[in-house]
């Protein structure tokens, strides 16, 4: 996918739009004043007041249902992870998933336990049959409105009619009125989501009424100025989805809160011969281990694909799969039980996997804001139930998920990558990324500006070939304080010394979001951090930020000692083990904290080890050692020191 003018926006009118849309503006919520203007800053705000004159819909109705879908961004025309294209994510998988490619990192066993076979899943295959009709709305739009799908999907003027155009519809296939009133329109903001289930269709239209009601503004993505003025009166309308006919999803004990839609799939616990068993193990979680992550994961396949995988024993399976279009979730283990997810067995027995439908490396890609809003819902109700911090080092990225050993580092996956917008998901959750100390505090908390931080990547499309620009949370590392110095080396993935590369899936030399790490320096612009047992370098500039002071603790070897060794599993001591359990090894990675290095710590916690490598539970136990390990931030990834190597001090600097 070619590179594109992010300012490039243009307005698309049927003969006699403007004409109607001075009549009817007035009465359905006219745009604020700044957009009548015509100034280049206001193009979209007059396509949702064209659009919503000359389709008789609401203005209201409509900026809430494209809020909810992109939060009003174009996103230069490109497809979202599931098709969807432009300021009300109308979706045209067809054209859009064709030949997306997922991403590289897929070998390794996602069970990551030393104490029975590797399993080898295979990857997901191409999606057979009819494509479900939420992923066709697009060629719906466009012959609604009579354009072109080539129109509707690269421009944003005609994308928004065509969204307008596909809710009049919506609203006369239900025998209701082109009202000027947002609450006659509920039942056709349910439909809009294309959910086929009474739950997911009423979540839906209640977050776009809510934000109706609330009102916003907004700076897109392209420089454009959208503003939804509050409407107190929007309230929503159950009853108009009661009349709909939509199918009552089975909750099933399904443990998520009451504001999402949720529903139980389970995967199934059973033998398929030789030994061997899928697709996750049983287990008594809190009370027989704490459950201390929960981990991002992107599907790398579509929604359909995904539910086949997980109810498939020889496969593996997480806890909750979340929907594109809508944010439905799914769950299909109980957090009790331990997924085979992450790849490392410490971590897995440990977490709670949340997998979202999308591809880490598909041009451009995006995700809904409703599947960021029900994702960040579930986040947090699993934080308070189970104590689980809500900050990088506890909310795991797949690509944050440390090797077990060293065999196992290059083996990891990559996902959900460097277009997750961590700083938007955290602030849904109430914890957003800001500075909380002054110049000496120790630490920074990387907090680029997702939209303008745009790190060239290469190897979306075809390897060596340079991905289309693109917000992103990841930030590059240099081994000095200039852009042409070679980039941060990781000696785990390549244990040669060959130099890192800017590859989508390469996580050698980059930070993201959300993480902190200690200062090692400042030089102008730059900044040095502690990474990989090196002094690592990222453009700091202070008009516009990558990261911000921070204070906290950090650890360091104990004095007189050169290096300690670094973990990427916090297993027992072998004399926690009880007789018939082999000890497992606490095997280091290759790389060292060095003296005078400092790392973010990210608490303690003693060696745990859930041994099950058969079928039948009985044999199975949670074997709890003396050692204390402290988890720190220690690349791109986290790690674990065991606290008899290291000291404990305040990041704060003098």
């Amino acid at each position: 996918m070619g590179r594109r003018n992010r300012r490039a926006l243009g307005v698309r009118a049927a003969g006699g739009t403007v004409a109607v849309a001075a009549l009817l503006v007035p009465l359905l919520g006219a745009a604020p004043p700044e957009s009548s203007s015509g100034s280049s800053s206001s193009r979209l705000q007059d396509a949702f007041a064209s659009a919503a004159a000359e389709y008789r819909v609401p203005q209201s109705v409509l900026l809430g249902v494209s809020y909810l879908q992109s939060r009003w961004d174009a996103h230069d025309g490109a497809p979202s992870v599931t098709g969807g294209y432009g300021p009300m994510h109308l979706t045209d998988a067809r054209a859009a998933l064709a030949n997306a490619p997922r991403h590289s990192e897929a070998a390794g066993d996602p069970r990551g336990d030393d104490s029975r076979a590797p399993l080898k899943a295979s990857e997901a295959g191409p999606e057979a049959g009819q494509l479900p009709a939420r992923l066709r709305t697009l060629p719906r739009a466009a012959k609604l409105a009579g354009l072109s799908a080539k129109q509707l999907r690269t421009d944003p003027a005609a994308n928004v009619r065509g969204g307008a155009a596909l809710l009049a519809a919506a609203q006369k296939k239900l025998g209701k009125p082109l009202s000027d009133r947002p609450a006659d329109w509920y039942g056709a903001v349910a439909a809009f989501s294309g959910a086929d289930d009474a739950a997911t269709a009423g979540t839906y239209a209640n977050d776009v009424f809510a934000v109706i009601r609330d009102g916003e503004r907004r700076t897109t993505d392209a420089g454009q100025q959208v503003t939804l003025r509050a409407r107190p009166d929007a309230e929503p309308q159950a009853a108009q989805i009661e009349r709909m006919g939509l199918r009552q999803a089975d909750a099933g004990g399904a443990e998520c809160p009451k504001t999402v839609s949720c529903e139980w799939i389970p995967a199934p616990y059973e033998e398929f011969g030789d030994g061997d068993y899928g697709n996750h193990d049983l287990a008594d979680r809190p009370k027989d281990q704490s459950i201390d992550y929960i981990v991002i994961h992107d599907t790398e396949a579509t929604w359909e694909q995904t539910l086949k995988l997980v109810q498939d024993k020889t496969y593996l399976a997480w806890h909750y799969s979340l929907r594109s279009t809508d944010g439905h979730i799914a769950q299909s283990i109980k957090n009790k039980d331990v997924g085979w997810h992450a790849g490392n067995w410490y971590v897995n027995a440990k977490s709670i996997g949340l997998e979202h439908e999308g591809f880490l490396a598909q041009p451009d890609s995006w995700y809904t804001e409703q599947m960021y809003r029900s994702s960040a819902r579930l986040v947090k109700y699993l934080s308070k139930k189970y104590d689980i911090p809500l900050d990088r080092q506890h909310i795991l990225g797949h690509d944050t998920v440390p090797g077990p050993t060293t065999a196992n580092i290059k083996q990891m996956h990559t996902d959900p990558g460097p277009y997750w917008d961590w700083s938007h998901y955290f602030a849904l959750m109430g914890k957003p990324f800001h500075q909380t100390a002054g110049p000496n505090g120790g630490l920074v908390t990387v907090a680029p500006e997702f939209e303008e931080n745009r790190p060239e990547f290469t190897g979306c499309e075809k390897a060596d070939v340079a991905c289309a620009p693109h917000g992103s949370s990841a930030v590059r590392l240099y081994s000095e304080p200039r852009e042409d110095a070679p980039l941060i080396k990781d000696i785990g993935l390549r244990p040669g010394g060959e130099p890192s590369t800017i590859d989508v899936n390469d996580m050698a030399s980059r930070i993201s979001a959300g993480q902190q790490y200690a200062v090692a320096g400042r030089e102008g612009d730059w900044t040095a951090i502690w990474y990989l047992g090196q002094k690592a370098w990222f453009k700091n500039p202070s008009g516009q930020p990558t990261a911000v002071p921070a204070k906290g603790l950090v650890v360091t070897p104990k004095p007189g000692a050169s290096d300690v060794p670094v973990y990427g599993r916090a297993y027992p001591e072998k004399e926690a083990y009880p007789s018939g359990i082999t000890p497992q090894a606490v095997s280091p990675l290759p790389y060292k904290l060095l003296a005078g290095q400092r790392y973010a710590s990210g608490g303690t916690t003693r060696g745990e080890y859930f041994y099950s490598p058969t079928f039948d539970t009985s044999s199975h136990k949670v074997v709890k050692g003396k050692d204390v390990y402290y988890e720190i931030q220690f690349g791109h990834r986290v790690a674990w020191v065991r606290a008899a190597d290291v000291q404990v001090l305040p990041s704060t600097v003098s």
